[in-house]
Order: C-alpha cells, then sequence, then structure tokens
C-alpha cells in the first residue's frame, strides 16, 4: 500500500512540530523543510487545524504549533482521515471508467485486500505522534530545519 502524497506530508508535518520547542514555524517555511509546494502544505496544515491537531495563527508572531491532541494523535486515526475509506482496489471500476471487475461478484481478493487493509491501520492505531519523534528521530528532524531565512 503507498500513501497519498498528503497522508505522508501530513505526518511529517506533525512530526516536524511535535520537536519545533517553542518555535512556531510557518506554513512556508515547512513546506521548504519538507520541500513540498506551499499550496500542497498550506491545504494539510487547514485539515490538521480543523482536525484539532495543529493551532495556525497568522501575522506577526503566528505561526504553526502542535496542540496537544496533536502530540497524542494516533497515527493511525491520521492516516485514516488523509486516505478515506476506499478500497485498496477499485472493483467497481469507477476510478478507471473501465466498468466493474467481471470476477466481483465472487472474488476473495477483495475481502481479503480488505482485511489486510484494515490490519495496517490497526497496527498504525497504537503509535502516537509523540512515539515516533522519540530519539533518534527527533534530532534528525531538528538538522532538517532551515530555520529563519536570513538576507
Amino acid at each position: 500500500m503507498r500513501l497519498l502524497r498528503s497522508t505522508d506530508l501530513a505526518l511529517r508535518v506533525l512530526m516536524r512540530l511535535a520537536v519545533a520547542a517553542d518555535a512556531t514555524p510557518t506554513t512556508r517555511q515547512v513546506a521548504a523543510d519538507m520541500d513540498v509546494p506551499y499550496t500542497h502544505a498550506a491545504k494539510v496544515v487547514a485539515e490538521l487545524q480543523h482536525l484539532g491537531l495543529v493551532d495556525a495563527r497568522r501575522g506577526r508572531g503566528g505561526g504553526l504549533t502542535l496542540t496537544a491532541k496533536g502530540r497524542t494523535a494516533s497515527v493511525g486515526a491520521v492516516v485514516r482521515t488523509f486516505e478515506g475509506d476506499g478500497d485498496v482496489v477499485d472493483c467497481e471500476g469507477t476510478a478507471g471508467g473501465t466498468g466493474p471487475c467481471p470476477l466481483n461478484s465472487g472474488c476473495r481478493l477483495r475481502g481479503a485486500l480488505r482485511r489486510a487493509h484494515e490490519a495496517f491501520f490497526a497496527a498504525l492505531d497504537p503509535v502516537t505522534v509523540a512515539e515516533i519523534v522519540a530519539d533518534p528521530t527527533g534530532p534528525l528532524l531538528l538538522g532538517i530545519s532551515r530555520g529563519p531565512q536570513t538576507g
């Protein structure tokens, strides 16, 4: 299974903010740190803010901070939210416009894939954002920060 780019970025933003200590990087700084387009980062940050995981303040002295809820958030819950509830494969053929799979009525693969998908989430459910930034990850995350841009 491959995560959507937005899911990957959401997890990396949460991780980056978890090690920010007293710093409040802007969305633009986080986008630069993660080497992603600002518009993509802004959409992800807006969703994280909507979920109550990130606090975003505008203007002078503003920036992003991880909320207490964000620090204790389940990685599995975050991944579920960004990935959605869809199946791993499109048996109905709606995405490609090819029509439903001819095996749809008697296929055992779809159920096996659904169980594997749920097992993937279940493995991530007990893991928190705070846990995934414990040493040695936290110091590495701090090392990628470019900090305030000067001159």
